[in-house]
């Protein structure tokens, strides 16, 4: 019984590994885990190889340490573009609204 629990524990800071790994946000991963990010670390240096293994075998995407400008610059086009339709989207809303409420 105690094997079993054993590797359910490394399954569980594992799948925090690869959380970690995929998100790229260790402090926030951390505190899901409920641990201290130097907890979080120390599992990061027994299990990243492994996991990061894991993830290549099933083409799973790790997010970049850090995007390049162009990157940035795409994102926020795209962020910019939704943001212009959620405002275009709002002042419809409200100019339908103030129709009904005249009628």
């Amino acid at each position: 019984m105690a094997g079993n629990e054993v590797k359910m524990f490394e399954d569980l800071k594992k799948h925090y590994v690869r959380m970690a790994l995929e998100t790229n946000k260790y402090a926030t991963t951390a505190k899901a885990a409920g641990v201290a990010p130097s907890t979080l670390r120390r599992w990061m240096r027994k299990y990243e190889t492994e996991v990061r293994d894991q993830m290549e075998s099933e083409d799973a995407s790790i997010t970049p340490v850090e995007l390049t400008e162009n990157e940035y610059k795409q994102k926020y086009e795209r962020a910019m573009k939704l943001l212009g339709e959620k405002e275009l989207e709002v002042a419809v809303l409200k100019d339908a609204l103030k129709k009904k409420d005249y009628q």
